[in-house]
């Protein structure tokens, strides 16, 4: 490895996971591409559907009531698991889709499980890419989402990938065909694994 992960011998653990439950969705495939090229690293990947921690809307009131959603717990337990997140956001009227940002606010929620502290989110890095199938390719959403995740406590690479006219990026294989899209993918993903196991040895030290 290059860059800072050769100063640690680090092998970090990414979660890779995108902002919208739609089959097929674009979101998805950057995730699935971004996935591909970790997949050449010497990294360990969890890859997640979001649709398979279903939460209701944040409400405080419901978790005065009923207290955190399970769901939320096993997503921060899976969060502080890793040593770095890639997420694909689609963009929603010039913003952050909702599933995306319920799920953050619930785990933002977890300090603890059980009797033990849980840090789902400080100093943990994260690496960003953003997909609509116009020519902005969601760079409000992925602004915006950045914004959000510094709030928490992620570190958020510079490095970042926003994928325009989504409908035609993808070859047959879930490439992308763009050239330009496809660098930016392989520097978005260098960086994330480089900072996470620089971080990682950070804290191991």
């Amino acid at each position: 490895m290059n860059g800072l992960a050769e100063q640690t011998a680090m092998h970090p653990r990414i979660l890779i996971f995108n902002g919208s439950n739609r089959a097929g969705s674009y979101s998805g495939k950057v995730a699935d591409a971004a996935m591909r090229e970790m997949a050449k690293l010497d990294v360990e990947i969890t890859r997640i559907a979001l649709s398979d921690y279903p939460l209701p809307l944040m409400d405080e009131d419901l978790e005065r009531e009923k207290g955190i959603p399970e769901n939320a717990l096993k997503l921060a337990r899976l969060f502080a698991a890793h040593d770095g997140f890639f997420i694909a956001t689609p963009e929603y009227n010039g913003s952050i889709p909702p599933l995306l940002k319920n799920v953050i606010d619930w785990v933002s929620r977890v300090t603890r499980d059980g009797d033990r502290p849980l840090k789902a989110y400080p100093g943990k890095v994260v690496a960003l890419a953003s997909s609509s199938n116009g020519h902005f390719a969601g760079v409000r959403a992925i602004s915006h989402l950045r914004a959000v995740l510094a709030h928490v406590g992620l570190q958020v690479v510079s490095e970042q990938v926003s994928v325009p006219n989504a409908q035609d990026a993808f070859d047959d294989m879930g490439n992308l065909r763009d050239e330009r899209a496809q660098k930016n993918l392989e520097r978005s993903v260098r960086s994330l694994v480089d900072h996470a196991a620089f971080e990682a040895g950070r804290l191991a030290r």
